[in-house]
């Protein structure tokens, strides 16, 4: 089928959420196909037969994968309705920049909080908020990272946000009381459709990532 768009993915999966969320921002219908990590389809071997990791995009039976990479390529394939990266290229430069920060920084601090306990713990909570201030500082005082428009940084970043609340839980602090002006952004971003209808719930999140850790 022509124009055919498939994606392969999984539901509490903060890469995939990227994917979801800007196949929402410019209204493109697709089929998804939620993965089993401990029985993968024939399909995602097939698209992914290197990492054989989720989510994979599958448009006109050829496959796009790792997230940031797929946002991109949404970007520049469905590039008449809303822009998520800047036509600038030094803007764009620095979107990439700040994308690839998310991604070595708060992936591997959420893992850090959520996996250790007692001092090691601690260390981590303080690197990733640390890491969340530097954020802050690139936000300013600006609605969303690229200004005034829902772009690229803030689709990288606001699927952690489903994170918070675990991590909280985990090591018995607050985010809005370390960085109000991610929580602040974080809350104008779920007003976003796109961002509100692929969001999980925390506690079915929780619930999940519980059930995983046993």
């Amino acid at each position: 089928m022509a124009n055919e768009v498939i994606l392969l993915d999984f539901w509490p999966s903060r890469y995939g959420m990227r994917v979801r969320i800007a196949l929402a921002e410019k209204g493109v219908e697709y089929e998804y196909r939620d993965e089993d990590f401990n029985n993968k389809s024939e399909l995602l071997l097939k698209m992914n037969p290197v990492h054989k990791k989720i989510p994979v995009l599958v448009h006109n039976n050829k496959p796009v994968c790792e997230s940031l990479n797929i946002v991109q390529y949404i970007d520049e394939v469905w590039s008449h309705t809303n822009p998520l990266l800047p036509s600038d290229p030094y803007d764009r430069a620095q979107a990439r920049f700040w994308a690839d920060y998310v991604d070595k920084k708060t992936y591997d601090g959420t893992k850090r909080i959520w996996k250790s306990k007692g001092e090691e713990q601690e260390v981590a909570k303080k690197e990733f908020i640390e890491h969340l201030k530097v954020l802050e500082q690139q936000l300013g005082d600006k609605p969303y990272f690229g200004g005034d428009t829902f772009g690229y940084v803030d689709v990288s970043l606001i699927p952690f946000y489903t994170w918070f609340h675990i991590l909280e839980n985990a090591g018995n602090f607050k985010f809005e009381e370390s960085n109000p002006k991610i929580i602040e952004w974080a809350k104008r971003c779920v007003q976003r459709e796109s961002v509100a209808k692929t969001l999980p719930d925390e506690n079915k999140l929780y619930e999940f990532i519980q059930e995983y850790r046993k």
